[in-house]
């Protein structure tokens, strides 16, 4: 069956390969992204290379108005959402983010997107999810967002802004899957692992988006009987919050 799916942030990176994946498999893809010219661009990229079923919404997390609106245009053509897969976050580690000398300006920023804005879309589109026969979100999360991990003495990468704001969501996406549970809703938080994009300035060593993205995919496409409130590593395994 063709599901209703939207992608955050997918004009680039691993949200824009996971939308070929999904939109090559059959199904109706959004693709969500805050800047109208970026999106429709990458929109019309798909079409061109042959992958069709991707439509274009304009999304920033950070406007409630644009969330809203997106909204308006799933419902009106769709009647549901199957999938919402909150991928749009920043990370900022070109700067200092040294959690004893932070500027908590940059962490406010980072919260923005990557908390708040996770949480204003999922609640919103929420009514949509709700009248799918299987809703799914899916949250795309971080290694460095494990306390866990991070409090191991070898543990390296503490980016204060970047790891806590994600952290926060991991947070977020317990209580959510606690919350929806019996109505079916799975809920969960995936982190593909280490990928060179925009996030990490490109990094050398990473993955490749698609590869990233191929990680995110069955997250995205649980049936009914799938698990929920988990974070799952980039080996497909159970991650430690």
């Amino acid at each position: 069956m063709s599901k209703v799916i939207l992608v955050t942030g997918a004009n680039s990176g691993i949200g824009f390969e996971l939308t070929r994946l999904l939109a090559e498999r059959g199904h109706t893809v959004y693709l969500g992204a805050r800047n109208p010219v970026a999106g429709q661009e990458a929109r019309d990229k798909l079409h061109a290379n042959g992958i069709k079923g991707v439509k274009f919404v304009e999304l920033d997390v950070t406007k409630l108005t644009t969330i809203v609106a997106a909204k308006e245009v799933i419902q009106k053509a769709e009647g549901r959402l199957d999938v919402l897969v909150n991928n749009a976050g920043i990370s900022l580690m070109d700067q200092p983010q040294a959690p004893s000398t932070v500027d908590l300006a940059i962490v406010r920023e980072a919260f923005e997107p990557n908390f708040f804005g996770l949480i204003q879309t999922t609640t919103t589109l929420l009514p949509l999810i709700r009248a799918a026969p299987n809703g799914v979100i899916l949250n795309v999360s971080t290694d460095m967002a494990s306390n866990t991990l991070q409090a191991r003495p070898e543990a390296g990468l503490h980016f204060a802004a970047y790891n806590t704001s994600k952290a926060a969501a991991n947070s977020y996406t317990i209580a959510l899957s606690h919350d929806l549970r019996k109505q079916g809703i799975k809920v969960n938080a995936v982190t593909p692992g280490y990928t060179s994009t925009k996030l990490n300035s490109f990094g050398e060593g990473g993955k490749s988006v698609k590869a990233g993205a191929e990680i995110l995919l069955p997250w995205a496409l649980l049936d009914k009987d799938g698990p929920t409130g988990l974070f799952i590593d980039e080996h497909g395994k159970e991650s430690p919050w």
